[in-house]
């Protein structure tokens, strides 16, 4: 893990806007279901080095779809680990998860951004409910479809306003005025 020293200004808050989106309740559901998919226990050390080196993943990628990643490297070292965790988001991406779900691998490797990780594992345990998986099922709470109901007077108040500010912007926008 490379050393950056502290941080300031927008990088500070950044990183703890990064740091405010982590939730250890997802984080232990995750845990919990990997441990139920792939039949073995975690490490005795915390989520994120239990999956820094990638071999529960590139496990877990094997029991969703057997020989994903048909050989990963179950020494622990840098590079090594490393190339686990782009074997299993590669063996991720053509499970059918979207970039928009996977994490860079320095988010696990140098811990950077642990709610990424835990998101993408949320969105593989949904995908593997798309793709009618047997085994345990990952409920999170997810946003439900709410329909609101506009009344015809809302929206004459909202095109009369519409009308109002589109006259302004024209008459402001004037060619003629500039000359």
């Amino acid at each position: 893990m490379a050393n950056y020293g502290p941080a300031y200004g927008t990088l500070a808050s950044n990183l703890v806007k990064i740091a405010t989106k982590r939730d250890p309740k997802l984080d232990s559901q995750a845990q919990a279901w990997i441990e139920l998919v792939i039949a073995e226990k975690f490490p005795n050390c915390s989520y994120e080095d239990a999956l820094r080196n990638g071999i529960i993943l590139c496990k877990l990628m094997n029991k969703r779809q057997p020989n994903a990643i048909p050989k990963f490297t179950t020494t622990i070292g840098g590079f090594r680990s490393r190339e686990n965790i782009c074997f299993f988001q590669n063996a991720a991406r053509a499970y059918g998860l979207r970039d928009l779900d996977l994490f860079q691998t320095v988010d696990l490797f140098e811990k950077r951004n642990i709610a990424q990780v835990t998101y993408c594992i949320i969105a593989l345990a949904r995908q593997a409910q798309k793709k009618s998986f047997n085994g345990p099922i990952l409920r999170t709470s997810t946003a439900e479809f709410c329909p609101c109901e506009v009344t015809e007077e809302q929206l004459f108040v909202r095109k009369s306003l519409t009308g109002f500010l589109d006259e302004g912007l024209i008459k402001f926008a004037n060619p003629s005025k500039f000359s």
